[in-house]
């Protein structure tokens, strides 16, 4: 078989979840948009369901369909983008809750579904999705009579735990929605990790769920192998790959496999950036990362390896993520379409 397999372990995801649970000293949601961050958005929810999570967040109502149709009826499906234009029936239909970010939103779900649930998302800094102070202040009196089921926040930097700006929209959170009886939720998985005073009724379990930083304790819930398509020998000073960007400094063994940028293997990765793994053993990439292939340097093996390891016991998404200069988020939600999925309990 020539397709790199993508193991998905659910129970470690699982697993992740009830950790950030037993972090959060109150109700614990889980967020699962862009596909459960790449790796399934039906598996992850009915996995994460299984292990106690009743509150799900995604960002469009497209995305909450999938959702409740994988869950059935019952668990809260979020939605942050709020209630746009065209979205009502998808809202109505799916039981969704939007979490709406304008005065424009308000209008637009009070008009059209006036008994349906919404929460209120509200920007304490950001400056990307939620109603801005002034506007809240002159919707809030209106707005909380219509029982909102929730009033949410994010934050900018909390994945810098020193960072002011932290304390700042905390504060200002909490002025925004004080002496109301609706539940409230700012933090995200490095708003669990900043502490209690973030957490208020509900948290938003994020990227810690799938094993990327900043929860450092999180178990691997990726791994990625990637077969070997051909091998061969190089003579000293012999090149590989578009460019002739790497010349073999010895008689070299040199692997080319299955995946490449078009699978979100990052052009970065190439030359130096990451090894791939045969066993415990490193094994260099070697020239540039093309669109379906990579070369691996195999020289140092007692053999041709069948498959090489890239994501796994040895790497995670951020030692990636590191080496082509991004954040585990994008090389999680970048894992191609192209993988041969498999889920272990």
């Amino acid at each position: 078989m020539s397709t790199a397999k993508l193991t998905v372990d659910l129970a470690a995801l699982a697993e992740n979840w009830r950790a950030l649970d037993a972090q959060s000293g109150c109700e614990t949601g889980a967020v699962v948009k862009a596909n459960g961050y790449g790796l399934g958005v039906e598996k992850v929810s009915q996995a994460l369901a299984h292990a106690g999570a009743r509150q799900f967040f995604v960002a469009t109502a497209e995305e909450g369909a999938k959702v409740r149709q994988a869950l059935g009826p019952g668990p809260g499906v979020s939605v942050f983008s709020g209630h746009m234009e065209d979205d009502t029936a998808l809202i109505r239909n799916q039981d969704l809750i939007p979490m709406l970010n304008s005065v424009d939103q308000m209008l637009r779900h009070m008009e059209s579904l006036p008994s349906g649930r919404f929460g209120i998302q509200l920007d304490t800094g950001m400056n990307r999705l939620g109603m801005e102070p002034a506007e809240w202040a002159a919707l809030r009196d209106i707005a909380l009579a219509q029982k909102p089921v929730l009033l949410m926040s994010h934050l900018a930097c909390a994945d810098e735990p020193d960072h002011p700006m932290n304390r700042q929209q905390l504060r200002s959170f909490i002025e925004l929605t004080a002496n109301n009886n609706v539940p409230r939720s700012l933090a995200a998985t490095g708003g669990i990790l900043l502490g209690r005073d973030y957490h208020f009724d509900l948290t938003r379990a994020g990227v810690g769920l799938y094993g990327g930083l900043p929860f450092a304790d999180a178990r691997p819930v990726v791994s990625l192998d990637l077969p070997v398509i051909q091998t061969r020998d190089l003579a000293e000073g012999e090149t590989v790959g578009y460019g002739n960007t790497w010349a073999a400094p010895r008689p070299s063994r040199i692997a080319t496999v299955a995946a490449g940028y078009a699978d979100g293997l990052h052009r970065a990765l190439g030359s130096g950036g990451i090894a791939v793994f045969s066993g415990d053993t490193a094994c260099p990439v070697v020239g540039r990362v093309s669109m379906d292939l990579i070369t691996v340097d195999i020289t140092d093996l007692p053999s041709d390896p069948g498959t090489l390891e890239i994501l796994g016991r040895h790497q995670s998404v951020d030692t990636l993520a590191d080496a082509a200069d991004t954040i585990g988020y994008e090389i999680l939600t970048s894992l191609g379409g192209r993988y041969q999925r498999e889920y272990v309990a």
